[in-house]
């Protein structure tokens, strides 16, 4: 009957993950969006899955960090996000600016170098969210570890994909870079044991929540 800190907690990160696609649908029903609305739906897809993808990576980091655990209770969910926006942000290329039309999709990736990096990262993408769940898990073994690490990989494939498409002002996709390499950066053994050690000082700051177990999830970090 009542929720629990972690039920509160998980309820308000589904709905900030939700919230950008609500935003888009209801601006999409009211005909709210650019001059090129076409444009308007990808960049807005293309930059939440981003925003996704760099909130699962920084699951980990806070529990190693401040002891946060039920971040690690999200993680999946966050990344499975990152899938349903990369997958809407693929389809809006392929469907709604394309129509389907392969040769000149498979032209367009050829052709365009910022468009063959956000294509390899979405790939990258595919396999963890299908591989995401216990079963998987399972299956896999240690491959499973093995194969999840590529999630950093598809993290720095999306921002080059971001910095390379707006070519001018890249501020923006810096920023998102550089929050990339510094959890790039937090996997680094020597790094971990550190943060591992100021854990108990900046514990104070954040009040976890105590017995809770890992879960099966898209983005791992170990």
């Amino acid at each position: 009957m009542r929720l629990r800190h972690l039920d509160w907690f998980r309820v308000a990160v589904h709905g900030l993950a939700l919230a950008p696609l609500t935003v888009l649908i209801w601006n999409i029903i009211h005909n709210q969006l650019s001059v090129n609305p076409i444009q308007d739906i990808t960049f807005r897809t293309g930059k939440f899955t981003l925003v996704m993808l760099v909130a699962s990576l920084a699951c980990t980091p806070l529990n190693t960090l401040f002891g946060f655990k039920p971040a690690l209770k999200v993680r999946r969910a966050l990344g499975l996000y990152t899938f349903m926006y990369g997958s809407l942000h693929f389809l809006t290329f392929t469907v709604l600016d394309y129509g389907l039309d392969s040769n000149q999709i498979w032209n367009t990736i050829a052709e365009k170098r910022y468009v063959l990096i956000g294509f390899a990262a979405f790939l990258i993408l595919l396999p963890l969210a299908v591989t995401s769940t216990k079963w998987w898990m399972k299956r896999l073994g240690k491959n499973w570890k093995r194969l999840h690490k590529l999630v950093y990989l598809a993290g720095v494939l999306a921002v080059v994909h971001y910095v390379w498409l707006v070519k001018s002002d890249i501020r923006e996709p810096l920023l998102f870079g550089a929050i990339v390499a510094g959890l790039l950066i937090a996997r680094i053994p020597i790094v971990r044991r550190a943060a591992t050690k100021l854990r108990y000082p900046l514990r104070r700051f954040v009040r976890p929540s105590a017995n809770y177990h890992e879960p099966a999830q898209m983005i791992r970090v170990d």
